[in-house]
């Protein structure tokens, strides 16, 4: 849990020509450089420049006026040119000193992330456009039918490009050209039309059940307020949480502000998309990996300028320089997805309440397994709560039943082969089909096989890089490493003994269960579904679609298809592999495997046509499949949260990760002794390690590991910081410091 961030300002005050001012590159740096602001310039604090640095030109954000330069003023550089795009406003700016500070990241590196598409800063080229000038037509200009329709289009008024003119007026480009070239004609500028139109706050939206209604109203409420505030909106899955959250963006569009809404895994957010077009008549802005630098270009600058009212983003969009954003939407608020674990390493969901909080404006926190933290922070008065407890429509929930393995065993493949399917799991595949019905298989496995085996030496094949199996990807020939990308083709022989045909893939992927399914049900219409088979945000949207319109009837998937997808035919869920994820000293290893089996759980029997959901496992017994089995999910998250507090725990005590890493491990070796000879004491502080990392060797770095656990009162960030500083690391060592770790790999 984050801690509400201090007051802090800056000055807003015009900086005249000739003043000393302190840019911020978006650079490692901790520090702003001096320049000097040229006599024929002023400027703002936040103002875009390009300064010289060494023999380069780079862009930059003016931080403040420095009153004395570390320099003398005849030996400073000058700013280049100011920029012609609206100043960062001040609360980003003291967002970016807040993010830094609680990251122990670069100042400079985290303005990188709200100034990474540099070309925005240039404004867009104006088009040229012709317009009837005010030269009458000469005697000796013969005016045949083709130039009197291009005139008449002229004189209606409006501007036109040459090739839409003479599209318009149905003539040739020759026709246009000598027009203009005769002075009847007239190229001006003009400046390119808004990218994005704007949403339609007081288009109605669909009829709201009471219970939603009155949940939509205290969230448009907390928008009217114009203050800050968090809440927690807490609905099962199907209950309609985005119709409800959408009336508090129409809200906060009345009132003229900017909505960022902020989802894991927006390129397969294409019925969220959807479903906003219809509420609003337009479509979003988008910030993801998928866009083209041209689209980044525009949308960046829409932001900035103010003309992107609503944006949909991964987690990156947070830094983006809204002009004037007025609420923060965090979808799927419990998603791992929303840690940067590179980089500056943050997460997304606690930095948008930061954010608001800076803002002073509302934040909105919407899932259907809701984090410990959120869960915790309502109870402590923190947070507020609105819940949605019923799915809208009269659906409703599905009913949840796990399959024991050791009793219910998968038989072999009529081929022969390893099933991975329990008999019960088979018949209940049957029975959905024969009805007409969809089903969903799932397993978080991508791949064939997460393991190739040599059945004469027992070689497992590893990835060079990285202390990590290759897993098998059939489909394409490979053996990948999901950790750094490493790619091999399948060898014939055993690297290490040369035995031919030796190698056997052990554990299913999804693309082995689809193999599988395929062969048992070979008369279903089949849709594998994992981030292997989806090249892009358009493939997404086609392949949800064929589920929606029913040209689909098994789905075989990763966790891609957990996350809010509506199927109204789907009614069966099977989980391959329910214990998968309830290991490797995760502390939320039980919490997120809950929350993703839940969510899964959810796509079943969305509609009115009744769902089934079947668990296969081992440990039956399992506090989360038996939670998952009762429906009790308060009763796992006050298990849970007694677990962490008796081991003193996040988000009962503070933690950290710090991780060493260097090419060769002898170095890695040595510059961890000396950070454990630098380690910090104190009462309620303990150091763990250093020790290898779970994942040893990375990218080709040996990797040491120290964990650190603090009482929440003591100030974690200083003592971090003051450790890092006490310790000279050289040549090719780094540090990375991971506050609120995630990820224990």
């Amino acid at each position: 849990m984050v801690s509400p961030p201090a007051s802090l300002s800056t000055d807003e005050k015009v900086i005249e020509g000739g003043a000393v001012v302190a840019v911020l590159l978006p650079l490692p740096l901790d520090q702003p450089y001096s320049y000097l602001l040229p006599e024929d310039l002023s400027a703002m604090p936040g103002t875009f420049v390009e300064v010289p640095l060494g023999k380069r030109r780079l862009p930059g954000v003016i931080w403040k006026r420095q009153d004395q330069a570390d320099i003398a003023r005849d030996r400073l550089k000058s700013v280049l040119r100011v920029h012609d795009v609206p100043p960062m406003p001040d609360v980003q700016r003291r967002f970016i000193t807040w993010v830094a500070g609680y990251t122990l990241a670069p100042l400079g590196g985290v303005l990188r992330m709200a100034l990474s598409v540099p070309a925005a800063l240039d404004p867009p080229r104006p088009h040229q456009v012709l317009v009837r000038s005010d030269q009458p037509v000469s005697d000796d200009l013969r005016l045949t039918p083709a130039r009197q329709r291009v005139i008449e289009l002229a004189e209606q008024g409006f501007a036109h490009p040459p090739g839409v003119m003479a599209r318009e007026a149905g003539v040739s480009s020759s026709v246009v050209k000598g027009l203009q070239e005769a002075g009847l004609l007239q190229a001006v500028s003009q400046r390119p039309r808004r990218s994005f139109a704007v949403p339609e706050g007081a288009r109605p939206g669909p009829t709201l059940s009471a219970g939603q209604a009155s949940v939509a109203e205290a969230l448009c409420g907390k928008v009217r307020e114009d203050a800050f505030s968090v809440t927690l909106l807490d609905g099962v899955t199907g209950s309609g949480k985005t119709e409800v959250y959408f009336e508090a963006v129409a809200s906060a569009l009345q009132q003229g502000r900017q909505v960022l809404v902020l989802q894991p895994e927006i390129a397969l957010s294409s019925q969220w998309i959807e479903r906003f077009e219809r509420r609003f008549g337009v479509q979003p802005a988008e910030w993801h990996s998928d866009l083209t630098p041209a689209q980044r270009r525009t949308t960046w600058r829409a932001v900035a300028e103010g003309e992107a009212s609503v944006l949909v983003g991964a987690r990156s969009s947070l830094f983006l320089p809204f002009r004037d954003l007025g609420l923060i939407v965090v979808d799927e608020e419990h998603d791992p997805a929303y840690k940067q674990e590179d980089g500056v390493i943050y997460q997304a969901r606690d930095m948008a309440v930061v954010r608001g909080q800076l803002g002073q404006f509302p934040v909105i926190l919407a899932s259907a397994t809701p984090s410990l933290e959120s869960v915790l922070n309502v109870q402590a008065g923190k947070y507020q709560l609105e819940e949605l407890p019923a799915r809208h429509g009269g659906a409703s929930l599905p009913e949840v039943s796990v399959l024991d393995l050791r009793k219910d065993r998968p038989e072999r493949l009529p081929s022969g082969g390893q099933s991975w399917l329990a008999p019960s799991l088979r018949k209940a595949i049957t029975e959905t089909l024969e009805q007409g019905e969809q089903a969903l298989l799932f397993l978080n496995r991508r791949g064939y096989a997460p393991l190739t085996l040599c059945r004469t030496c027992g070689h497992r094949i590893e990835c060079p890089d990285c202390t990590a199996w290759l897993v098998e990807h059939r489909k394409w020939g490979q053996l990948q490493c999901h950790h750094c990308g490493y790619r091999a083709p399948l060898p014939r022989a055993c690297p290490s003994c040369d035995e031919t045909d030796s190698l056997v893939a052990c554990g299913p992927g999804v693309e082995r269960l689809d193999e599988e399914v395929r062969l048992l049900f070979p008369e279903a219409r089949h849709l594998l579904l994992s981030s292997d088979t989806l090249p892009g945000p358009a493939a997404a949207q086609d392949l949800m679609r064929q589920i929606q319109q029913r040209e689909v009837d098994l789905i075989v998937g990763t966790q891609i298809v957990a996350k809010g997808h509506h199927f109204p035919w789907l009614t069966l869920v099977g989980v391959v592999d329910a214990d998968l994820g309830l290991g490797g000293g995760d502390l939320r290893a039980g919490e997120r495997t809950y929350q993703l089996l839940q969510q899964v759980a959810g796509r079943a029997g969305r509609a009115e046509r009744p769902g089934r959901v079947l668990l296969q496992s081992y440990i039956p017994e399992h506090p989360v499949l038996q939670a998952l089995q009762s429906g009790d999910r308060d009763a796992f998250l006050a298990h849970e949260a007694e677990t962490r507090e008796r081991g003193f725990l996040p988000p009962f005590s503070r933690m950290a990760a710090l991780v060493i890493s260097a090419p060769d491990a002898e170095q890695a070796d040595a510059a961890s002794r000396a950070m454990a000879r630098a380690a910090p004491q104190a009462e309620g502080l303990e150091v763990l390690g250093p020790a290898p990392a779970p994942l040893a060797v990375l990218r080709g770095r040996h990797r040491r590991r120290f964990l650190v656990k603090a009482r929440r009162d003591l100030p974690l960030q200083r003592l971090l910081a003051e450790w890092r500083d006490r310790v000279s690391l050289h040549g090719s060592v780094r540090l990375a410091i991971d506050v609120d770790p995630y990820s224990f790999l």
